[in-house]
């Protein structure tokens, strides 16, 4: 069981830094991504879901 969980950890910080990446390069402003930074580091889980239903999207 460790072994699943420390995997899905790996899994969900992945994520998370690709969400921040993606968060750091879109078109929003400076505040909101400094809110969905914060939220995605303290509530890595809850986060990453908010963040792919309501967060900024990459500029290209």
């Amino acid at each position: 069981m460790i072994e699943i969980s420390g995997l899905l950890g790996l899994v969900l910080l992945v994520l998370v830094i690709w969400a921040i990446v993606s968060t750091v390069q879109s078109g929003a402003s400076t505040g909101t991504k400094v809110i969905w930074i914060v939220v995605l580091v303290l509530l890595p889980l809850l986060g990453f879901i908010l963040w792919l239903i309501f967060g900024p999207r990459a500029g290209r």
